[in-house]
């Protein structure tokens, strides 16, 4: 049951700051959402955690200890960009992958083909990745990262680009290689699919974390919430004046308002009222989308 402890990472690049001190853990048999904007810093501790950036200070381990060679072998990356050679056929770069990671060829190319046929390429192994849509691509990419079946799995947006089927599938992955005790952290900018697949998340900005916790302490944390939905009304302009009463979000008429501790609940339903039919009027959790941006605020 891995630990992966990121401990008081700083560096640099010139005058960029790009992590300041960034702290967490990802424990094992959850799915931990690592989010942030764009510069952030989300990529460079990634790559931090695989060694391929040098770190100013910081310490990166695995149950205590220090992440070397050897313990890499038994991690699993799926960058950003595209990590592929593109006139390769894919059963043939699993394998290769595989085999990168210590893995016998028979192991290496018998674990990729089972991995193609999960992931919805069984037919396609002669294939080359530039011959591959863009949502395929991602799911060889995802096979060469699960081909060793490692211990600690990151993954930098590895929904991007794919179809609701896709998605489903690639997440039902995530959650399952959890489940079964790995440590898994992936991010992702489509917080929506964050909510839905994560146990705990991690926020970042300007290399530091500013908001950590269950998805659930997260949504329970803050401010009283409320839906409301006013019949005819959808841009949401009968709350914009009310007291103590914020806008968090208009969505298709959906009116979600942030009230302060003092605020009657009974004169926000009066002011939807008069504004017309009220059709939905109901507390609520925060959303991740709400703790984003109320965590960059």
């Amino acid at each position: 049951m891995p630990v992966l402890d990121i401990s008081g990472l700083r560096r640099r690049f010139g005058d960029l700051v790009a992590l300041d001190g960034l702290s967490f853990t990802v424990a094992s048999g959850v799915v931990t959402g690592f989010l942030g904007p764009n510069g952030a810093g989300k990529t460079t501790t990634m790559r931090a955690i695989f060694g391929l950036v040098d770190l100013d200070e910081g310490d990166i381990r695995v149950d205590g200890h220090p992440v070397d060679a050897a313990r890499r072998q038994r991690f699993g990356y799926m960058p950003e960009e595209r990590g592929l050679y593109p006139t390769m056929k894919i059963l043939d770069q699993v394998e290769y992958f595989g085999r990168l990671h210590g893995l016998s060829r028979a192991d290496a190319r018998s674990k990729g083909a089972e991995w193609l046929t999960r992931l919805g390429l069984e037919g396609r192994e002669d294939a080359k990745v530039d011959e591959l849509s863009h949502g395929n691509q991602q799911r060889v990419q995802l096979a060469t990262a699960l081909v060793h079946d490692p211990d600690i799995l990151i993954l930098d947006e590895p929904l991007s680009g794919l179809d609701p089927t896709g998605i489903d599938d690639i997440g039902a992955i995530i959650v399952e290689r959890a489940r079964e005790g790995r440590a898994v952290v992936f991010s992702s900018h489509q917080l929506d699919l964050v909510e839905n697949l994560c146990d705990v998340v991690t926020i970042i900005d300007h290399g530091r974390v500013v908001a950590h916790g269950t998805v659930d302490e997260l949504a329970s944390a803050g401010q009283p919430r409320l839906t409301v939905r006013v019949e005819g009304d959808r841009e949401g302009r009968w709350a914009a004046s009310l007291p103590g009463v914020t806008v968090s979000e208009i969505n298709g008429g959906e009116v979600r308002l942030v009230l302060e501790d003092h605020v009657d609940t009974d004169l926000v339903l009066s002011a939807a009222r008069a504004a017309g039919r009220v059709t939905e009027f109901s507390l609520h959790r925060r959303r991740l989308s709400e703790v984003f941006r109320e965590s960059l605020s």
